[in-house]
């Protein structure tokens, strides 16, 4: 926050003393919010505001507002006024900024309001514009940490979390980044769905509002691209948890510089504008990742005995005879995968599954990295070459690697 000076008589001398030095400070706060909006842009947003105050120490720009590029981007985020806390300039050319910090917001948009409380992010680094060392070129922060935030409809609430944490370790001295995120609570009204059917279901399975927590974590290596997402779980209370990890390689500093410029070509394109060479160009840019690994898991938490007592409801019959007929159909439709040992694989994990619900897991763990131009490749010409292209298992109540 700023500190306000009580300013008492002042002498001739100390006032033609303080108006060069307050110049001087002026353009060192100008320089720097000028570097933020620099840097700001190779991400394709664009910050603006209507006055800078303040020095290296406390540097304010009032009235600043950030707004995403291209011709479907919502309105400007009003941040109101943001306060860059302890700048120092690096070696670069750059500044390191120990913490930016927003007022609260609120935004209304085609009947969504949107409200959030103060945004801060601490040990914000802005690259020199001069800076050849790619990593360098990368604008990363240490922490993020959003107290409250909410999305109402038609004066609604729709959807709140509190306490949202984002922590991130920079890659220095060619050592893996580790980044890891979770929301303490989430809450959400389902009540709201308009659509009859969905609504309906919502209602028979208990889940009218929903509450729960996030959490993810994982690495990434900018010397050889590996990505790492080892945990991104969401879990609903009396319901249970939805995951998913991945093993990427080739997302390199080389390939997000591409994909930064092409999403800038993309934004600078008028509403309307042909973007299919865009498009294109990004999914020729996705050939050049790799995928080493993947599962999706759930752990259940009373959501399948609840969706067997449901569809029985609807049947007029027992859940447990709605879980032997599942048992029954599933081999008829796992012999269309033509891969016998998954096929085989698969229906022994929904039976151990439906007996005893805990978890289920299907997982891709190929002999060695799979080009995504396989991937595709097999997706649209052999699908059913998929599954043993990526060596796809499927596994039930056992416990998590």
């Amino acid at each position: 926050m700023l500190h306000r000076s009580t300013v008492g008589k002042l002498t001739l001398s100390t006032f033609l003393f303080a108006v060069p030095l307050n110049s001087a400070l002026a353009q060192d706060a100008s320089a720097i919010a000028d570097r933020l909006q620099a840097v700001l842009k190779t991400q394709s947003m664009d910050l603006s505001w209507d006055s800078v105050t303040g020095d290296a120490s406390q540097t304010v720009l009032q009235g600043a507002k950030l707004t995403v590029q291209g011709p479907d981007a919502p309105k400007a985020l009003p941040l109101g006024k943001l306060t860059l806390t302890g700048v120092t300039e690096t070696d670069n050319g750059g500044y390191h900024i120990d913490k930016v910090t927003t007022d609260p917001y609120e935004i209304t948009e085609k009947g969504s309001t949107i409200t959030s409380s103060p945004v801060e992010i601490g040990g914000l680094v802005l690259p020199g514009a001069a800076a050849t060392d790619p990593l360098e070129s990368v604008m990363l922060y240490e922490t993020l940490d959003v107290d409250t935030f909410s999305v109402k409809v038609d004066g609604k609430q729709a959807f709140a979390l509190n306490q949202m944490h984002v922590e991130l370790t920079p890659p220095t001295a060619g050592a893996t980044m580790d980044f890891s995120a979770n929301v303490e609570k989430f809450t959400g009204d389902l009540s709201l769905v308009t659509d009859p059917n969905a609504k309906r279901i919502i209602d028979e399975l208990g889940y009218k509002t929903i509450d729960g927590f996030f959490e993810a974590e994982g690495s990434w290596q900018p010397s050889d691209g590996r990505m790492q997402l080892s945990q991104y779980d969401v879990t609903v209370n009396n319901a249970g948890t939805l995951g998913m990890t991945f093993d990427v390689g080739g997302y390199t500093l080389d390939f997000l510089k591409s994909v930064q410029e092409l999403q800038k070509k993309m934004a600078d394109q008028p509403k309307g504008a042909d973007t299919n060479a865009q498009s294109m160009a990004m999914l020729g840019l996705m050939q050049q990742l790799t995928l080493a690994g993947a599962t999706i898991r759930f752990d259940d938490d009373s959501l399948t005995g609840k969706v067997l007592d449901y569809v029985a409801k609807q049947q007029g019959a027992k859940p447990e005879d709605i879980a032997n007929q599942a048992k029954a159909i599933l081999p008829f439709l796992s012999g269309q995968l033509q891969n016998p040992e998954l096929a085989k694989q698969l229906s022994a994990a929904v039976n151990t599954y439906l007996d005893d619900p805990q978890s289920l897991e299907i997982a891709a763990k190929p002999a060695s990295p799979v080009p995504f131009a396989m991937i595709a490749a097999n997706a649209m010409s052999n699908p059913v070459e998929l599954t043993k292209t990526l060596a796809v298992s499927v596994m039930a109540n056992q416990a998590a690697e």
